[in-house]
């Protein structure tokens, strides 16, 4: 008999670890480190900018995380800010160079690349099925958290 707590645990830890792995390998190529990965990402999607928060609550990491890297980012030119204004640096908005574009699109094509590879022999049934059941599991563990 299987068990499901050992197959779930050290499958969703494998996977982290292999994407983990796999941002520290493709960013090492653009200079950078795996923490760059989804910050450039997720400023590519969104050219009208972004502040630390809406980055942060995108990335999933923290404020100070954020604001590292963005500052990172901008010691390449990579990124840049607008004018504050004198509202509060977590509220300026990010926006990505034209380096930092090109640098995204770049990425964006390795990300493309990676998923097509790790989901070689899934059906399109199969890899909708894996996704809409990977987040009812993450929605129910988050309304279990909450219980608690």
């Amino acid at each position: 008999m299987r068990n499901r707590f050992e197959e779930f645990v050290a499958c969703a830890v494998e996977i982290n670890r292999c994407i983990q792995r796999i941002k520290d390998q493709e960013m090492q190529r653009f200079g950078l480190r795996s923490r760059h990965t989804m910050c450039l990402y997720f400023l590519g999607c969104h050219p009208e900018g972004l502040s630390v928060g809406a980055l942060a609550d995108l990335t999933k990491e923290d404020k100070a995380a954020v604001s590292r890297c963005l500052g990172q980012l901008a010691e390449k030119g990579l990124a840049r800010s607008e004018d504050s204004g004198g509202k509060r640096a977590y509220r300026t908005r990010h926006f990505l160079t034209p380096e930092g574009q090109a640098l995204a699109a770049r990425m964006n094509e390795a990300i493309a690349q990676a998923l097509q590879f790790g989901g070689s022999g899934l059906s399109d049934e199969a890899r909708e099925a894996y996704y809409a059941a990977a987040e009812q599991i993450l929605k129910n563990l988050k309304a279990y958290l909450v219980e608690d």
